[in-house]
C-alpha cells in the first residue's frame, strides 16, 4: 500500500525524482576530473586533487582526459558522461593552443550545469577557451584580454567595483607570495573559517575579465603590482547549476610536491566547495591547523594515488 502512495505522490510530482547515476551505494559524491592539455602540469594536478579529497572518503572519483589534440586518437570517441556526476572538477586549458573540447562536448557540459550540476574551475582552468561564449557565463570571469569584459576588483570601502572593458589591463598575475586571503560576506564553505588567513605562495591574479553575471565573490587577497584587492574565489549560478572558481592551487611544469597543494587552508576550501557544488550540507570540519592570519600552513608530502580512474 505505502509503495503505491508513494508512486502515485511521485507521479503528481510532489516527490523529487532521484538520478541513479549520480548515486553511490555509499552515498558519496561522485566527482569527474577532466584533463588531457594545458600549460601548467595536468597530470600531477590531477593526481595531487585525487590525493586531497579521496582520503576523506567522501567522493567516488573518476577522471576523463581529453586526447591532446583534435587529431589525435579517440578525438571522435571522447564523451564524458557528464551527468552521471555531481561535480565536474575541470583541469583543461588551451592558452597555448591546445583544443577546444568538441562541439558534442560543450553542449553536454553547458546542459550539464544548466540542469544543475556542479563545477570546480580548478586554477588555470579559468584561462581556457575563451571563444566558447557559454564557458565564459558558466566561469563568470577568466584570464582574458583587456579589452574583453569586465573585471571586479574590491575598494577600501569594502564595495565591489566593475570594471569596463578596456580599461586597465589584460589578466595577469606578478610573481607568486605568500597572500592574506580575506573573506568576503559569508557562505556555507567558510563557515567556521577565520575571516583572515594566509596562503602560501600564491598567485593573485588581476583583471580576470569576463561576463561578470551572477557573480558572488568570497574572497580576495591584495595585489603587489597593481596595488589593489582582487577576487581569489568566487561563485557563478548557471541556470539550476553551481560553479565555483578558484586561482589557488598551482602547479606548474617541473613542481613535485609544491606547497601550493600542501596548503592546509586550500586543501579544506577543496572539500568544502564540492560538498557545496553537490549540494550538500557543508560538513567538513576546520582543521586545527588552519593557517592564520599571520603564519600560512603547509603540510607534509601528497601521496599520490597508484591509478588512473579513466572513464573515456
Amino acid at each position: 500500500m505505502q509503495k503505491y502512495f508513494l508512486i502515485a505522490l511521485l507521479c503528481l510530482g510532489f516527490l523529487p525524482v532521484i538520478d541513479a547515476a549520480r548515486t553511490t551505494p555509499s552515498g558519496k559524491i561522485r566527482v569527474l576530473i577532466v584533463d588531457g592539455f594545458s600549460n601548467h602540469d595536468w597530470k600531477l594536478t590531477t593526481q595531487l586533487i585525487r590525493a586531497i579529497i579521496e582520503p576523506t572518503g567522501l567522493f567516488a572519483v573518476d577522471v576523463s582526459t581529453a586526447p591532446p589534440t583534435a587529431s589525435a586518437g579517440g578525438w571522435d570517441k571522447w564523451r564524458p558522461k557528464f551527468s552521471n556526476y555531481d561535480v565536474v572538477i575541470q583541469n583543461c586549458n588551451d592558452i597555448n593552443g591546445g583544443p577546444s573540447w568538441p562541439r558534442e562536448v560543450q553542449v553536454d557540459f553547458e546542459n550539464f550545469v544548466r540542469r544543475g550540476g556542479g563545477v570546480y574551475i580548478w586554477h588555470s582552468a579559468n584561462n581556457a577557451f575563451a571563444d566558447w561564449p557559454a564557458y565564459n557565463e558558466i566561469i563568470g570571469m577568466g584570464w582574458r584580454k583587456k579589452d574583453y569584459g569586465w573585471a571586479l576588483t574590491i575598494d577600501d570601502a569594502g564595495q565591489i567595483v566593475r570594471i569596463p572593458p578596456g580599461e586597465g589591463q589584460g589578466t595577469g598575475h606578478g610573481k607568486r607570495f605568500d597572500a592574506v586571503i580575506t573573506q568576503y560576506g559569508t557562505h556555507p564553505i567558510h563557515q567556521g573559517l577565520p575571516p583572515r588567513w594566509k596562503a602560501a605562495d600564491i598567485e593573485v591574479y588581476y583583471y580576470a575579465r569576463g561576463p561578470a553575471k551572477n557573480v558572488d565573490v568570497l574572497s580576495y587577497a591584495s595585489e603587489p603590482k597593481t596595488g589593489m584587492k582582487w577576487p581569489i574565489e568566487w561563485t557563478v549560478t548557471y541556470g539550476e547549476g553551481r560553479v565555483y572558481t578558484s586561482t589557488l592551487g598551482h602547479v606548474w611544469k617541473g613542481d613535485v610536491q609544491p606547497v601550493t597543494m600542501r596548503d592546509a587552508g586550500l586543501q579544506t576550501l577543496v572539500v568544502r566547495a564540492l560538498e557545496w557544488l553537490a549540494k550538500r550540507a557543508v560538513t567538513f570540519p576546520v582543521p586545527a591547523d588552519f593557517p592564520s592570519e599571520s603564519t600560512p600552513s603547509v603540510r607534509g608530502e601528497l601521496i599520490c594515488p597508484p591509478g588512473r580512474a579513466d572513464t573515456r
